[in-house]
This record gives structure tokens, sequence and C-alpha cells, in this order.
């Protein structure tokens, strides 16, 4: 048994151990990761955005073969066609999924659906003003992301500065999300209100991950100054939205070839091309120039060393806290 205070009514509401999520990166958290997050005692989150309902249901399938433990869908309405994003919450409805996290804009109408089909839902937010739409909208749960988060950010404070504005105004339980990579990052966010962590990084560089070895391989070796908060990748994104993602070529030379032919093919994955400046991180199979493809890391990447499974890196935070709420 670890520390009382790392039992928060979190984890009674998403029937998991550990107050821990797995954020639901598109294309990284697949099935494996997922399910591996959840035997572990943490929650874990499919990252579904954009993909065709029968994919979801293969992916909800393959879950559930390997876990009996409760998941959400990630997914993101506006950075997907209203006609797809329709079918998908159809989709999973229908299988029965009883969690769905959304980010970005909040939608009233999308959140009611799926309040009124049974579903909770859960909503990542990057300031106040967000927090108070997805409240007002019917969220269950918050999770307030700072800009040290690696991927899409939607706000512009850091986490420890938004995190007790949205912990005091709301009802429910707050997730925080952004750099937090060790269990000392979850004692701080307790402490300022917080009832749990949403960690994308330090899942990326996991074993079960569906990110590419490359990927992870840059992550354990960067340290926080290796990031970059940029406009350079928006391929695929109907806005012009910042991304944390690891240096390279790209982010670092405003003359790079690429700028000049962005619709040459600089590599490929799942047999379709990948173009300059895709907000589409390079995942298993991805061939081509990966050094020059969105690499997501959050700003805590120095504290990820070595590529474990999801289970010893639950194993190893959750020890951390609770040596580190025991010195305290």
């Amino acid at each position: 048994m670890y520390h009382p205070a790392l039992y928060t009514p979190l984890t009674d509401l998403l029937g998991c151990k550990y107050p821990i999520l797995c954020a639901g990166m598109g294309g990284v958290a697949r099935h494996k990761l997922a399910a591996a997050v959840s035997n572990a005692g943490g929650f874990a989150c499919l990252g579904m955005v954009r993909e065709q309902p029968e994919f979801i249901r293969e992916e909800v399938h393959r879950y559930r073969s390997l876990s009996k433990k409760h998941f959400a869908v990630n997914l993101i309405p506006a950075a997907t066609p209203a006609e797809l994003l329709d079918r998908q919450i159809t989709e999973c409805i229908s299988l029965g999924v009883r969690y769905l996290a959304f980010f970005w804009d909040v939608d009233k109408d999308i959140v009611r659906r799926c309040i009124d089909n049974g579903i909770t839902v859960m909503h990542q937010v990057g300031s106040k003003k967000d927090a108070e739409l997805a409240l007002e909208a019917g969220a269950s749960v918050l999770i307030a992301q700072g800009v040290e988060a690696g991927g899409h950010v939607r706000g512009d404070t850091s986490l420890f500065g938004l995190l007790p504005e949205i912990s005091a105004l709301s009802p429910v339980p707050v997730v925080a999300s952004g750099g937090i990579t060790t269990g000392q990052g979850l004692v701080a966010a307790l402490a300022l209100g917080a009832q749990g962590v949403s960690c994308g990084t330090l899942f990326l560089a996991t074993e079960e991950s569906n990110a590419h070895d490359f990927h992870k391989e840059k992550i354990i070796r960067a340290k926080a100054a290796d990031t970059l908060l940029c406009y350079d990748f928006h391929r695929n994104w109907p806005v012009k939205a910042a991304v944390r993602v690891l240096k390279n070529a790209i982010t670092e030379n405003p003359y790079h070839d690429y700028k000049h032919f962005p619709d040459r093919a600089i590599g490929e994955q799942d047999g379709a091309a990948i173009y300059p400046f895709s907000t589409d991180s390079p995942l298993k199979g991805a061939t081509g120039d990966l050094a020059s493809m969105a690499l997501y890391a959050g700003q805590g990447c120095a504290n990820v060393r070595k590529i474990k499974s999801a289970a010893t890196v639950i194993d190893d935070f959750m020890r951390q806290a609770n040596q580190y709420l025991d010195r305290l």
C-alpha cells in the first residue's frame, strides 16, 4: 500500500488503482500501450483522433482482449470532419465505451450527446475560460494542460500557474498535464489541487508504445532545453496551433528545402505518404526522413532515461511519489 494521499476520488470515478493517466496520443497510444497501463493500475486513453470507426472498433476489441479495466477513447472534434466525428461517437456508443476524452474547443452539443448516452466526459483544457466552458457543458473530469506539455498545446500558461486556478473553480476532479514524468511531479500536482496526472512523454518512451524507436531514442537522450514550442507542424490540423517538439532541422532552419517543396513526400507510414510539416509523428514501420518529422516531447523528457515496460514505469513513478511523501 502506498501513502493514503495517492488514492484520490479520481481513482474511484475512473475505476483505476493509481491516479496516473496515459495521455491519448494519436497513433502512439493504441491497444498494447493502453492495456499495459490499465493492467498496471493506471488509466488508459486510446488515441483515436481522425481514425475511422472500423479501426476504433478493432482497437477497442483488441484492448478488451488484453484488459478488463476501464479506459477512455480520445477524440478531438476540432481536428476531425464533422461527419467522421459523428460516426466515431456513434461507434463508441455502440461499443459501450464508458469514457471519452476530448481536447481543444469545447462543443457543448457533443458533450451533451455523450452524457445522454451514459458516457463520462473528460475534457483537456488550457485556460480558465475553456475550463468554465467544459464544466458548463457537463464534463466530469478536467485535464489542465500547461505549456510544458508535448504535442499540441492549447494554452499559454505553465501548468503550476494554471492548475491552482482551475482547481479552485472546479467542482469535479482536475488532472494535471504537462511535463510531469516523476512521482515528485505527482505530489506537487496534488499539492496544487489536482487529483491525478496525465502523462504523454513518459509513456511514449515505453516498450508497448506504438511510437517509432527513433522517436523513443531521441526522447531518452533529450533534456528540457531540447524541446521547442513552435508552429512549424501544421499539416492535417485545421487551425494555427502550437506544438511542443524536439528541435530539429525544420524548427532551426527557416530556409530548409522542405519549406520550398512542401508537397514532396519525405517518408511513408502505413502505406501512405508523409509530407513535410505533418502533425503525424513517426510510428512503428515509418520510413524516410524521420528526423524531420514531428517528434513530440514534453519538458519533462530529461527524467526519461530508459525505455521500460509501462508496468515498470508506473511502479517506479508510484514508488517515487510514495518515498517523497514519506520524507515530507
